[in-house]
């Protein structure tokens, strides 16, 4: 439908050591998702503190990597979970999305855990994958666990800011994974990787206007193809929008009306599976390739600036 955008190749930003990875291990986990490939590490859910470093999760073993801005790692935090998405709270503490355990708060200054969520309606969760906090600090999760076309059982939740009322506000979804809001929160974007498509939720209120707190007419706003599908997403000011291709090893923006604008290639590995902007003037973009356990970024063009026309 479109031409093919140009490409750029990512740069390391960081890999991690090997005397943290777990040769010659194996977990259930693994053992699922990857079919039983080796996975002594698997990074996901890139968030940035208030200094400057980057976290990472290590899904199959429990462990949240920090990165200081000069590419340099230390393991943060590890508990016996297996936590992917994942977002700063006001307060300094991470909600994790965990596979296992469900929503997740971590006090990384003093090593504790808590759970704040692990089922709705007395049922346990399918498997939490990602999540967003809203501007007014609502926050919105997805349910992905087994759920794909063979079984469409995936769900997206909302809870209120300052409440503990859990919400659902999607459900019979093939598979959603990343989220995010676009600018002026009238619309979520929803990747569902399984369907290989990003689905657009708009926002309204009772009488049908944006910006209100109800979904309605979820729509099919980029169909992809090839690789498994889209995972992490995120957004720019300009609401260009950030599309991570699991199995295809790029990253794709997009632009504000879903016309591709860029691709993002890494030079091994086909998992790249979540972003965030960062750095000097938040105009770097990092993202995880997961099998191989490397975090690469990539300098993003700047509004009105002509996109790069050809590949480095």
């Amino acid at each position: 439908m479109f031409a093919a955008p140009p490409a750029v190749t990512a740069e390391v930003f960081c890999r991690i050591p090997d005397h943290f990875r777990r040769f010659g291990e194996k977990t259930e986990w693994a053992q699922v998702q990857l079919h039983g490939a080796a996975a002594p590490v698997f990074l996901e859910g890139p968030v940035f503190d208030a200094q400057g470093n980057l976290w990472v999760t290590d899904i199959p073993w429990g462990r949240l990597f920090r990165i200081a801005p000069d590419g340099s790692c230390e393991l943060g935090f590890e508990y016996d979970g297996q936590p992917n998405g994942m977002k700063f709270l006001s307060d300094g503490r991470l909600l994790i999305a965990d596979h296992h355990k469900g929503m997740v708060i971590c006090d990384i200054s003093t090593g504790k855990t808590e759970r704040w969520f692990e089922r709705y309606l007395l049922e346990p969760f399918l498997g939490c994958n990602d999540l967003t906090i809203a501007k007014n600090g609502d926050i919105w999760f997805t349910d992905q666990g087994q759920s794909g076309w063979h079984n469409p059982n995936g769900r997206l939740f909302r809870v209120r800011a300052g409440s503990k009322r859990l919400e659902l506000m999607l459900d019979h979804i093939p598979s959603p994974n990343g989220l995010v809001l676009n600018k002026a929160e009238t619309a979520l974007y929803l990747a569902v990787t399984r369907a290989n498509a990003v689905w657009r939720c708009p926002l309204v209120n009772a009488s049908g206007e944006p910006g209100g707190e109800v979904i309605s007419k979820v729509g099919t706003y980029i169909q992809m193809s090839g690789g498994s599908g889209p995972d992490g997403l995120t957004i720019d000011a300009n609401d260009n929008l950030v599309v991570c291709h699991v199995g295809f090893g790029a990253i794709w923006l997009f632009s504000d009306r879903g016309e591709p604008m860029l691709r993002i290639d890494v030079p091994e590995g086909r998992y790249t599976t979540n972003a965030a902007y960062g750095g000097p003037g938040n105009k770097w973009l990092f993202f995880t390739e997961s099998s191989t356990g490397t975090v690469y970024k990539v300098e993003m063009p700047e509004p009105g600036r002509e996109i790069f026309t050809a590949s480095v």
